[in-house]
């Protein structure tokens, strides 16, 4: 866990549309952004891009709990939902969910991984790790969501596999995958024997001059039969 606190300044917005959002992003280098939840009803809202392309920079921004200055009024929210333009390093919109301290809310937080270079299966094997996830569905009340978890694996042997309930969550943290069931329990981690060479195949030894293959079941007989 770390001591990052995100706070960005918002001011509501009622010139909605698609040509108003361009024009925020063009005239003003705002972008437009939705706050919505706890019962409540959702807000428009308007964001300097500086500010919140910044915050993206950090990974903890999005398994945070974030206040929002809307008009001079603090908002507790995470976010949900980010929107970047396809080609330049720009934001084009962001969802917020606000959140409430009695109110279990689902984030995706995402793996550390720790000890890779110590692992048993890669030191003493020589395998591969190989990753399925890096970040997971969790479920917990705000006061509880982690920035990070992490996962171990300085004893995971080679061909060994570490899955969802294999990893010790925080307390008051559950996974939401497992909550579904054994089914939904899936690899995390793998660490892989390396590959094998394969050797090439030697060629069989070719049948000595004169010796040619032994006919067919039948051959003869058919020949006889035909005198």
């Amino acid at each position: 866990m770390s001591a990052d606190e995100f706070e960005l300044n918002c001011s509501t917005r009622t010139d909605l549309g698609k040509g108003a959002s361009r024009r925020l992003r063009r005239l003003n280098n705002d972008i437009p952004a939705v706050l919505y939840g706890s019962g409540k009803d959702p807000v428009s809202l308007t964001i300097a891009h500086k500010d919140i392309f910044k915050a993206t920079e950090n990974e903890a921004f999005f398994s945070h709990i974030i206040t929002l200055n809307v008009d001079n009024k603090k908002e507790k929210a995470v976010i949900k939902a980010l929107q970047r333009h396809p080609a330049k390093h720009l934001i084009m919109h962001a969802d917020f969910l606000r959140v409430s301290d009695k109110q279990a809310i689902t984030v995706k937080v995402p793996l550390h991984f720790l000890n890779e270079e110590k692992c048993v299966g890669v030191k003493i094997g020589g395998g591969n790790i190989l990753k399925t996830l890096n970040e997971i569905d969790v479920s917990c009340l705000p006061g509880d969501l982690p920035e990070y978890i992490e996962v171990d694996v300085i004893e995971v042997d080679l061909g060994d596999t570490v899955h969802l309930s294999d990893i010790t969550l925080p307390k008051g943290v559950t996974s939401v995958a497992l909550s579904h069931g054994e089914e939904s329990d899936h690899s995390v981690v793998t660490v892989a024997a390396p590959k094998a060479e394969v050797e090439e195949p030697t060629d069989a030894p070719e049948a000595p001059e004169g010796e040619s293959e032994a006919p067919a079941a039948g051959e003869d007989s058919e020949e006889e039969s035909e005198d």
